[in-house]
């Protein structure tokens, strides 16, 4: 995870200054916009991209598409510059910097397309809510947060200054809170009764995924092996393959057990893969870029998933830089409604990048040192063991470091029915190491653990503040519910207006997968056991 650097942008030549007469509405429009876009956080931006507009909007719904529909075509202006902006990059740094943001620029343009296409009730992909909208615009406005971040990781922040628009990101966070008083209605008027749930997993599952996650053997379309014995020796390969199929069913690729050193992908435009391994112990996905080799944090992964519904099974992914090289990621996952099932990550600063939408992992291994479950995703870790590894000498150790940036996106860390405890490298040194739970990497940064064993390595106060400061203190939200162990009194913990010893089953029920990831409407699919609340 990057450093908190705030940084001015200044916006591009496509994106006129709010002072700008030229395109003023008429009165009549200016008024009416004026009354709607007062209600945002960000009215001047609003009302200047918004007054040009023929036909005012007439409701609250209709407010809404259009402000999502015109961010859209902001967005998309400035892709289209970030696409021209390529040829000016001098240095490998700056290259890798720019590559980030072209990626992410493009990734959200396909949110707000797919936030669009769900108002319009056009969405293929299935009956769709508020609360998918809400996820699906959060991810859209951390893809703009994590360029600025890529380029101060390079320390090349002036090289990426011109191609940023900050008034894209204000409109994002307009469609945010436009649409979060929509998913506030609709939470209060859902019933929290028993919805149906199998084997522990939630609704958004399939049966026949929910089939693939439990069955001891799985019917593979392809096969990889490193001795030749499957159709592609390398993993990348065999997801390049999936990529050129004929519709976007599940599509399952069996990695045979061996070493794979190679860095992974799968794109947007790659739905539904499963990657199932022969297990942790034999199945290892390996690589070791890190930010002081020159990639970004973004760019370091060993693999990195976008593609929606993803899952994982019996996969260990490694970064094997090592301490000394910094954030160094193991895998980050953009991919909604996504599923890791049994697997392992492995690395020290920044292991998992748990970087945005709906992610749920179930008994799996996360080994770090700093930093190492970070991101802006809504993501719940169930049954899941915490490894704390010995960091370099002077170094603190910090669990999570969640990057919430705007109060209305629904992300969030939930660690449940979990262990935190110390890895084997760092038992002797308990005593002279101090590891904290958790600090704010962003305004609204927002964690929480509930039910889970907390062993004796982690400091009594619990949690670190962000680099000394007083920073994000009053508005983060990290809370800890019936935990246990040598270390889960929260007698002692931080005295934050923002931190909460959490006493009420309603309060917590917040953090479960029913709520924060809405569980109940796509895991049971994918067959992975899950617990919906408490």
């Amino acid at each position: 995870m990057a450093p908190h650097i705030q940084i001015a942008f200044f916006s591009i030549a496509l994106f006129a200054l709010l002072s700008n007469s030229s395109s003023s509405p008429t009165k009549t429009s200016g008024n009416t916009i004026n009354k709607w876009c007062n209600t945002t956080p960000h009215p001047k931006v609003c009302i200047f991209f918004m007054s040009p507009l023929k036909s005012p909007p007439q409701n609250r719904l209709e407010f809404r598409k259009m402000a999502i529909k015109t961010t859209l075509e902001g967005a998309a202006k400035a892709q289209n510059y970030v696409s021209l902006f390529g040829p000016t990059c001098k240095t490998t740094r700056q290259r890798a910097a720019w590559t980030d943001c072209f990626n992410l620029y493009n990734d959200t343009v396909f949110q707000l397309n797919r936030t669009i296409q769900c108002l319009d009730g056009g969405t293929r992909l299935r009956h769709c809510t508020d609360f998918d909208a809400q996820t699906w615009l959060s991810s859209a406005l951390t893809n703009i947060d994590m360029c600025s971040s890529g380029a101060a990781d390079l320390n090349v922040t002036d090289f990426i200054t011109p191609i940023k628009c900050q008034n894209v990101s204000k409109m994002i966070s307009n469609c945010l809170a436009i649409n979060g008083r929509f998913l506030q209605e609709e939470t209060k008027s859902r019933t929290t009764g028993t919805e149906e749930y199998q084997n522990g997993f939630p609704t958004w599952v399939s049966s026949g995924d929910r089939k693939l996650l439990q069955s001891a053997r799985v019917r593979a379309h392809l096969v990889v092996a490193k001795d030749g014995s499957g159709k592609f020796r390398t993993v990348q390969a065999a997801i390049n393959a999936a990529a050129r199929r004929r519709g976007r069913s599940r599509f399952v690729i069996y990695i045979k057990r061996g070493v794979y050193k190679e860095n992974i992908e799968v794109g947007n435009d790659n739905a539904n893969i499963m990657l199932v391994g022969d297990g942790i112990r034999f199945t290892v996905i390996t690589s070791g870029r890190s930010v002081a080799a020159g990639f970004t944090t973004f760019n370091s992964a060993t693999a990195g998933i976008q593609g929606p519904g993803f899952m994982a099974r019996g996969i260990r992914f490694v970064n094997t830089a090592g301490p000394r090289m910094g954030q160094a990621v193991a895998l980050r996952s953009s991919s909604d409604l996504s599923v890791f099932h049994r697997c392992s990550f492995e690395g020290y600063q920044d292991t998992l990048m748990v970087l945005s939408q709906r992610q749920f992992y179930k008994q799996c291994y996360v080994y770090g040192t700093i930093d190492f479950i970070f991101g802006n995703a809504a993501v719940v870790l169930q049954n899941c063991l915490i490894y704390v590894r010995r960091p370099l000498k002077g170094q603190v150790n910090v669990i999570t470091a969640q990057g919430r940036e705007d109060p209305f996106q629904n992300s969030g860390i939930s660690i449940h029915n979990s262990q935190i405890r110390a890895a084997a490298d760092l038992q002797p040194m308990i005593g002279s190491v101090k590891t904290y739970l958790g600090r704010p990497w962003k305004k609204y940064s927002r964690t929480v653990i509930m039910r889970s064993y907390i062993d004796s390595l982690v400091s009594p106060m619990g949690w670190l503040a962000w680099q000394g400061t007083r920073f994000a203190q009053d508005t983060l939200y990290y809370g800890e519910y019936r935990n246990f162990g040598p270390r889960a009194s929260t007698r002692l913990r931080v005295r934050w207006p923002g931190f909460h010893a959490i006493t009420t089953r309603n309060v917590a029920s917040k953090f479960t997968v029913r709520r924060l990831i809405a569980g109940h409407t796509w895991l049971p699919a994918t067959g992975v056991p899950f617990k919906l609340d408490l």
